[in-house]
């Protein structure tokens, strides 16, 4: 899977969550969490939708590392690559 593939996945994920988020004006290097306004609640939410387009496991341990949505298709990017 390629990295287009990859952010059209993640934002499709994020816009079952958050339909009126959109998605050509989120900010790479800004907060995720804050950019689109999600809870706790909504963000699990997210990263289950995640792990079922994906099969990407993200466990608790590196919640903190997804802190934009760069950070975000970086870390699902090396994972799938990791298989």
């Amino acid at each position: 899977m390629d990295d287009a593939q990859i952010r059209r996945e993640v934002l499709e994920a994020l816009q079952g969550i958050a339909p009126e988020v959109e998605a050509e004006s989120l900010r790479g290097d800004r907060p995720l969490r804050d950019e689109v306004d999600l809870d706790s609640m909504d963000w699990l939410r997210f990263l289950a939708a995640l792990h079922q387009r994906l099969g990407v496991n993200i466990p608790e341990a590196d919640y903190q590392q997804l802190t934009s949505l760069d950070a975000l298709l970086a870390y699902v990017g090396q994972r799938l690559a990791a298989g």
